[in-house]
Order: structure tokens, then C-alpha cells, then sequence
């Protein structure tokens, strides 16, 4: 399987000309995993940019994610064509199930459709959106059946929610963490650990957050507007944390859960 970039650049809420510029910023600062989903109706402004730059294709990591209520076998099929065109795109890096919501997603039926996107060569690697270790386990199983692998599972993920239990599951299982929301939507800049290592290393609270959850080989997928803001998440690649910090953050025992949309989100 592919390698991922060690960070990523997220477009949740981002909409219009904004999302444009912020995507070309994010090129310009030097991202290269640019993650975007159906239901964010942003697919055709992160097409428009990349289509923009003089970057390779060959050189992106672009995912996007298939909405729950489009899960059925030829729903899959039709949606990512959609999503295709609005990209601008042959293919896709990573193609996401954005959330294991029944009776929308079953497994056999919605995996089969993402794994004959593979072998049409509209997808690159199948990924998986807020899943379980229950769940995790349950599609390794089923595309391992269809001689297809995943290559992530993308969860909330901050140092308000450490994921501890899952992050020791998808290491096991060969799986990447994707984090999104890696800043806990500002609250994990105003903790008081995260703020004692900012300062001392003359850093942001937010790139202590990213170099956080970099240190222990999660991909931290950040979102923002502002070009300074984007090239400054960036910048979380060059801070190196010694093990007094990270023995630090991870003594932070809030386990605060921010996206958990009733009716759609698993059983955590």
C-alpha cells in the first residue's frame, strides 16, 4: 500500500471561492493530501484547485468520502461517478465509507461496490470513517475476501480524545489513523499541557497538537482559511517533541467526543 503524507489538509466547512483559495494555499504551503466528502458540497471548488496548480496529479493523496445514505451496492457506483466528475478526476487515492450507519451500509454490499471501483481503476485504496475495532475487524474481513486491503480508518482524534484502544487496533492491523478535527475544534489549544509545551518550545498550541498526534504515526487532517493558519499547521511537521512532552499530553484523561451524530454515529 501506498505511504500517506505524515499530515493532511481537511475542507470540512469549507464552501465556494474560499475553499478554492484555501486548497491552492494548502498546495502552496506544501500539502499534498488534500481530504474532502460528498456530503461537504465542496467536491467541485477542491477539483477547480487542483486542476489549478502546476503540482502532478501523481503526486496528491485526494480522498473523499461516500455519504451514508448512498451505500448501496449501486448507489456507491453512481455517487462515486459524481464525485469524480466534480473533482475533475480519473480516480481518487482513497475512497472512504463516511459512516457504518445500518441498514445504509452492509458490508458485503457496499465493500464489493468499492472494491469494483478498484478494479476499474476509479479508486486507489478503500478507507473506512468513524469505525469501530468491531467494525475495523468486520471490512478487513470482507475485502480481504475480495483480495483488497484497507488503508485507513478516519476518526475524531485529539488530545481530548486520545483513542488509545483504537489506535493500538489499527497499528495491529496495518491501518493508518487519519485524524479529523485533530485540534478538538480549538479546545486542545487552551489545555494547559498543550499550552505549558507551546511555550516551551516557542511553538502554537496548535502545531503541539499536530506534532502530537504526528509523533505517534497518526496523519492529522487540519482544516483552515487563512494562509498563515495553513502554512503554521504545516510547520507542526518541523517541531520535534521530546518524551517529556508527549508523556505529558498523554496524561490528559479527558476523553471528550465532539462529532457524534445521533442516529448515524456507531456504538463507541
Amino acid at each position: 500500500m501506498r505511504r500517506l503524507p505524515k499530515i493532511g489538509f481537511g475542507t470540512w466547512m469549507l464552501s465556494g471561492a474560499d475553499c478554492t483559495a484555501a486548497v491552492l494555499a494548502a498546495i502552496d504551503a506544501g500539502y499534498r493530501f488534500i481530504d474532502t466528502a460528498q456530503y461537504y458540497d465542496n467536491e467541485a471548488q477542491v477539483g477547480e484547485a487542483i486542476a489549478a496548480t502546476t503540482v502532478p496529479r501523481e503526486e496528491f493523496v485526494i480522498a473523499t468520502k461516500v455519504w451514508y445514505d448512498v451505500l448501496a451496492h449501486d448507489d456507491v457506483l453512481k455517487s462515486t461517478a459524481t464525485s469524480l466528475k466534480k473533482l475533475g478526476l480519473k480516480y481518487v487515492d482513497i475512497l472512504y465509507v463516511h459512516w457504518p450507519t445500518k441498514p445504509h451500509y452492509n458490508p458485503k454490499e457496499t465493500l464489493k461496490a468499492f472494491s469494483e471501483l478498484v478494479d476499474r481503476g476509479k479508486v486507489r485504496h478503500i478507507g473506512v470513517s468513524n469505525f469501530t475495532p468491531a467494525l475495523v475487524d468486520e471490512a478487513i474481513g470482507v475485502c480481504e475476501a475480495l483480495g483488497k486491503g484497507i488503508i485507513a480508518d478516519q476518526v475524531e482524534h485529539h488530545p481530548l480524545l486520545q483513542q488509545r484502544r483504537l489506535r493500538e487496533h489499527l497499528q495491529e492491523r496495518g491501518l493508518a489513523l487519519v485524524a479529523y478535527s485533530p485540534l478538538g475544534r480549538r479546545r486542545a489549544l487552551e489545555v494547559p499541557e498543550i499550552v505549558q509545551v507551546a511555550k516551551k518550545h516557542g511553538a502554537s498550541s496548535g502545531q503541539v497538537s499536530l506534532a502530537w498526534i504526528m509523533d505517534h504515526g497518526a496523519i492529522p487532517i487540519p482544516k483552515a482559511k487563512d494562509p498563515a493558519h495553513i502554512k503554521e499547521n504545516f510547520d507542526a511537521l518541523d517541531l520535534k517533541l521530546d518524551r517529556d512532552d508527549i508523556a505529558l499530553i498523554d496524561s490528559i484523561r479527558v476523553e471528550r467526543r465532539l462529532i457524534n451524530p445521533p442516529s448515524i454515529a456507531p456504538d463507541w
